[in-house]
């Protein structure tokens, strides 16, 4: 799998068509609503674990100098 930001960004703006449409309406409406939910909700999560990836990016450029900082292999990256 080989999912890039980009493609979050077409899923999100696909949902919100879909969300769009005049003729959905009563249960299928109810039905993408939750979807949406569930979409935005995993999309919030994506988004987080790149902002750590790059915190932790940030964190290793401060402290290329120093030996004495550690990263947590977790958030090496490699």
């Amino acid at each position: 799998m080989n999912n890039k930001l980009i493609d979050l960004n077409n899923h999100l703006f696909a949902e919100m068509e879909r969300l769009g449409d005049e003729e959905l309406s009563g249960e299928n409406l109810e039905k993408e609503i939750e979807r949406a939910k569930a979409i935005t909700s995993v999309a919030s999560q994506i988004i987080a674990n790149g902002a750590l990836a790059l915190k932790a990016e940030q964190f290793k450029s401060d402290i290329v100098s120093s030996k004495e900082a550690k990263v947590p292999k977790f958030l090496e990256g490699e």
